[in-house]
């Protein structure tokens, strides 16, 4: 492994930026033989449509201290010396302690992020001049044991469906692994918890559809071989990889927003860190304009007040997260564990 750093010059709205970049051939993706410098051209192929996702919202760095199979932490607040073009924003976490968030504008700070060991980028959804009213609704479809890719299509296709009779459009991306996210663009009108509990409606009412195939289940003994939708990605500063980040797997791959057309007989494992910038390139960005018609979530309220109505309510919070009103019970999250 080289010791030398290198800089690398990169464009961005102000001109051309100086990055340096220290060891860049050294190996992140041992299985790929993929290095820093990889990963920093990589940023610099996407930065276009990895800002228009990522960038001008609260961002949680997930650093690793050698290779993907190694260790890592999550880094949130700028690190000493960060440079000018990277800049924070103020956000309240769910403890009420309030502490400042990094936030990328421009593609010298995504490099930057190279240089400090970054590899998968976790966004807020909401943006940094008002980071407590999300402007996006996610949706996380993650497959269970037991179940298949062609599985959380048909549980997509679904939501999608039932997203847009609430007048939702829905946009739609690989995790990076065997899941998929779905998004929405709304208005920026409601708190954490009011969109957490739309998530929970719409969640709620894909199991009615599809109750064989799809849970809300928190506790992973009941899920059985069922698509979960995870409504507590929905939290505050609770955050899943974003669009076009990389993620830390052996062979390299990208959570990639794709068309709704192109979903069946997707292979999710051919979005790569090698195959990503060729296919933006030629193809183009598929959430280009994400944020051009946002709705709001009225009507997945409406949803959420019948379910309170029928004695539903909220559903169990991650334990690390203080107390709620109207809350469950908490336990352990696997059953299994109360028994060691």
């Amino acid at each position: 492994m080289a010791s030398e750093a290198m800089i690398l010059d990169v464009d961005g709205p102000d001109g051309t930026r100086a990055v340096r970049l220290s060891s860049p051939s050294r190996v992140l993706w041992p299985q790929m033989g993929l290095t820093k410098l990889d990963l920093a051209r990589y940023l610099v192929a996407v930065a276009p449509a990895f800002l228009r996702a990522n960038g001008g919202r609260p961002l949680s760095l997930q650093r690793f201290g050698g290779d993907v199979d190694g260790e890592y932490f999550f880094s949130k607040n700028p690190p000493k010396g960060a440079p000018d073009y990277v800049r924070s924003v103020t956000v309240v976490y769910p403890s009420g302690r309030s502490h400042p968030q990094l936030v990328l504008d421009e593609p010298a700070s995504a490099v930057w992020a190279v240089q400090m060991n970054t590899v998968v980028f976790h966004p807020w959804a909401s943006r940094a001049e008002d980071p407590d009213l999300p402007d996006e609704l996610r949706i996380d479809l993650d497959p269970q044991p037991g179940t298949t890719f062609a599985d959380v299509v048909a549980a997509a296709h679904e939501l999608r469906a039932l997203l847009q009779e609430a007048g939702l459009t829905c946009f739609v991306k690989t995790s990076g692994n065997r899941g998929l996210h779905v998004f929405s663009p709304i208005e920026p009108l409601h708190e954490f918890l009011e969109v957490r509990r739309a998530v929970i409606a719409a969640a709620r009412e894909l199991e009615r559809r599809m109750p064989d195939r799809v849970t809300t289940a928190w506790w992973k003994e009941e899920r059985g071989a069922r698509i979960f939708v995870d409504y507590n990605q929905a939290n505050r500063d609770r955050t899943m990889a974003g669009a076009y980040s990389p993620r830390a797997l052996p062979h390299a791959p990208v959570s990639c927003p794709v068309s709704w057309e192109e979903l069946t007989g997707l292979d999710p494992a051919s979005f790569t860190l090698t195959t990503v910038p060729e296919r933006l390139r030629t193809q183009g960005d598929p959430w280009e304009d994400l944020h051009a018609e946002p709705g709001t979530i009225d009507v997945l309220r409406g949803w959420w007040d019948r379910d309170v109505e029928n004695g539903l309510g909220e559903l169990p919070f991650p334990p690390d997260f203080p107390k709620m009103p109207g809350e469950p019970m908490r336990v352990q999250p696997s059953r299994a564990r109360t028994r060691d």
